[in-house]
């Protein structure tokens, strides 16, 4: 099972998003594991996931991220318009696109 992670400062508005990215993962028919860290937590899961996805307001934490991940999964910072609409299909779309 693919697991996505998207990174914030306290995990409000990044649950939102994480529930219509379940949504949307759901109407395709796909099993992941979609969850919510703040950046202080990432490390902790950073050998498990298959992609990070940075909310737009934590994107100046993008090279400490990149530091925590090494280069093993694709580190991204989730589009400004697609987080602020809660864009879930969107920000799914994004995250499987760079899986590959």
């Amino acid at each position: 099972m693919k697991k996505l992670l998207l990174v914030c400062a306290a995990g409000m508005s990044t649950s939102l998003l994480v529930n219509k990215m379940k949504d949307a993962a759901k109407e395709k028919g796909l099993e992941l594991e979609i969850f919510a860290l703040p950046v202080s937590e990432c490390e902790s899961v950073a050998g498990e996931v298959d992609v990070v996805l940075l909310g737009p307001q934590v994107r100046y934490q993008k090279p400490q991220v990149d530091a925590i991940i090494e280069g093993r999964v694709p580190v991204e910072v989730i589009d400004m318009r697609d987080y602020g609409t809660m864009n879930g299909k969107a920000v799914l779309e994004k995250a499987l696109a760079l899986i590959g």
